[in-house]
């Protein structure tokens, strides 16, 4: 009887130790400090195909991807000092098709622990992706191998063509790059002064709008060449120059307009890791006059990006960050201690931008699967004094640029895409039917 019982707890103690468990990486930590029903840090990543979605062949897919995905088959966990992620083991999350607002808080435990959910809408598949996993580049990982396994599925002769493994192009790494590549005793690099929020009359509770501008990404080119700087520069410069027009009606301001741009950092550390690996930097206009031109702005744009956007200085601005998490004295402090003083530097930081907008960058399918995949949407969830958000992607040479609001006025987003119109792009306007009338 007794070796029966120590056979027994011989067979649960090996289970217990094969759990597999990793850490949260150092920009993940804030996330679970910050989130709630009203900042939710839900990002959404969408692609449309060519025809409608079978919701059964979408649930199988997710069924066969979601095990060969250590990143996103987990659950979060709380220990004593730190939070962090278990293989969560249960069936995937159930497909759902879209009825509600996008970008909604995950509720773990009403999704069987899982920290992303996927919908369907008529030919689109949802992922929305608490920022605690991974960042936008390890999303379109996740999403553009859902897609082909999909396609797979409702196509069989494409499983002949490409078979039925993951493509090479998809990294499963899950290295921690900010430990892996950060410098000891870096000073701070963040601006902790007060932007220019943004202040208008809000929809309805639970409401969130929708404004997608489509564009050639050759035309792009074109206006962003004329002006001198690149296309992500012209559409940030756009953005800082709409909110002087419709929110300071040219008027001088005693804060700044700052936007924040999140930068990947892979390229400059040699990294493929599909955990978070981004920094924020802050793309400043000081409306210290009463009539600036739209080149005035733009050219004060690129000259505050480029002077940050170097390795040095993003190697600054995570480092400083990773050093606290390293620090002995600090990690041997408490969790709610730890979530608590978190949610305060949260707070300081995230007023001393006025908005963010984040380029996913160009998303890339392997040929066999390009007939059958029409467009790529991306956009982000609301925080902290940022109502009015934008999201850039783009897919062969059609650029989408999104607004995410929570603010029932969209006046700055007219003025942001009929300025693009009058440099001579054509664009295609899409939404989500809030801003109808």
């Amino acid at each position: 009887m007794k070796n029966e019982k120590s056979k027994k707890e011989k067979s649960l103690s090996s289970t217990r130790r094969k759990i597999r468990w990793d850490k949260l990486d150092n920009t993940a930590n804030i996330f679970p400090a910050i989130a709630g029903e009203n900042m939710t840090n839900v990002y959404r990543i969408s692609v449309t195909l060519t025809e409608k979605i079978d919701p059964g062949k979408l649930q199988e897919a997710l069924d066969i991807v979601l095990p060969k995905f250590d990143g996103f088959n987990v659950r979060l966990r709380k220990g004593v000092f730190w939070l962090y992620f278990e293989e969560n083991g249960k069936p995937a999350p159930k497909v759902m098709e879209e009825t509600n607002f996008p970008c909604r808080f995950i509720q773990a435990n009403h999704n069987r622990s899982y920290l992303f959910r996927v919908t369907y809408y008529n030919c689109r598949i949802n992922l929305e992706v608490f920022h605690v996993l991974t960042d936008g580049m390890g999303g379109i990982n996740f999403l553009r191998e859902l897609a082909y396994q999909y396609l797979r599925l409702v196509h069989p002769k494409l499983k002949g063509e490409t078979g039925d493994s993951l493509s090479q192009d998809t990294s499963l790494n899950r290295e921690d790059s900010f430990v892996k590549n950060y410098k000891k005793s870096k000073p701070s690099g963040f601006n902790k002064e007060k932007a220019y929020l943004i202040k208008k009359e809000k929809l309805a509770n639970g409401e969130f709008g929708l404004i997608h501008g489509l564009m050639p990404v050759s035309q792009l080119k074109e206006v962003s060449h004329r002006y001198g700087v690149s296309i992500n520069e012209y559409l940030v410069g756009l953005f800082a120059w709409s909110t002087y027009v419709e929110c300071l009606h040219k008027m001088p301001a005693k804060n700044p307009i700052r936007i924040a741009v999140p930068v990947n950092l892979r390229p400059y550390f040699d990294s493929v890791t599909t955990k978070n690996f981004f920094v924020m930097v802050s793309a400043e206009f000081r409306v210290e006059k009463e009539e600036y031109t739209f080149e005035e702005v733009l050219e004060l744009i690129k000259n505050s990006l480029r002077g940050q956007i170097n390795k040095e200085h993003l190697e600054d601005l995570f480092s400083y960050s990773v050093s606290n998490q390293m620090n002995v004295g600090l990690r041997i402090v408490p969790l709610p201690l730890k979530l608590f003083a978190m949610r305060l530097v949260y707070t300081r930081n995230a007023l001393a931008n006025t908005t963010t907008v984040t380029n996913i960058g160009n998303i890339q399918v392997e040929e066999a699967y390009r007939p059958y995949i029409k467009m790529f949407h991306a956009f982000i969830a609301m925080s902290k004094g940022q109502n009015l958000k934008g999201t850039i992607c783009s897919y062969g040479d059609t650029l989408v640029f999104t607004f995410s609001s929570i603010f029932s006025d969209n006046s700055l987003q007219r003025t942001f895409f009929k300025k693009i119109a009058q440099d001579g792009v054509d664009i295609q306007i899409e939404t989500n039917g809030v801003y109808y009338e």
